[in-house]
């Protein structure tokens, strides 16, 4: 499995490409903006994409969401508890800080443990509210690789005092990653750099 991360948007958001390098399948995590650029990324690597996957609905992650999707023609993925921050404006944060009109709509709504296979390998879906009322993880046990969003960052973690944010739940997350993920699994957020699992059982401030 190969992930490359480009930093796209108005907030430097991590866009990730995974692929498998046999098959030369893919899935984008989290487009944020430029779906043409993202579409290149995807052309210039010879990659055949499977999916556009969220791991939440706050607008700097998914302003280029439905034109991905459109562009690669596959299916846009999001946790079913996300549905109303998705579709509302002032919930997904664009009304607020753009004044436009942001409402996306997936495809299909993923629901927590749920398991489904993209690129030949079993990705398992954690719902890990806090951030948003459904934001969620993306964690592939056979990888020992977690996309983490906006839950859990290298020593910290998202915030929680947007609309739909909780304190109580964005801790409850962190601890839920924490202490039942192994030390060795590689954390890929959705702003910053990577870091582990074990770093963060040392050195978050929620552990």
């Amino acid at each position: 499995m190969q992930i490359e991360r480009k930093v796209l948007g108005p907030i430097g958001t991590n866009v990730y490409l995974v692929w498998n390098s046999e098959t030369k399948k893919c899935v984008v995590i989290d487009p944020a903006d430029d779906a043409e650029k993202i579409a290149a990324w995807i052309r210039s690597r010879g990659l055949t994409p499977e999916a556009v996957l969220l791991t939440h609905g706050h607008f700097d992650h998914c302003m280029a969401a439905e034109e991905t999707r459109d562009l690669l023609g596959v299916k846009l993925y999001a946790l079913d508890q996300e549905q109303a921050f998705l579709l509302d404006p002032y919930y997904n944060g664009d009304a607020r800080f753009y004044r436009r009109n942001l409402s996306v709509h997936p495809d299909e709504f993923l629901h927590d443990h749920q398991t489904v296979e993209f690129i030949g390998e079993e990705w398992t879906v954690l719902w890990t509210p806090g951030h948003t009322p459904g934001s969620c993880c993306f964690y592939i046990p056979k990888q020992k690789t977690l996309f983490s969003g906006d839950t859990l960052f290298r020593e910290s973690f998202g915030r929680y005092d947007l609309p739909g944010g909780s304190v109580t739940d964005i801790a409850n997350s962190v601890h839920r990653l924490i202490n039942t993920l192994p030390e060795s699994v590689i954390v890929y957020p959705g702003h910053m750099d990577e870091t582990t699992i074990g770093y963060e059982k040392r050195f978050n401030p929620l552990a």
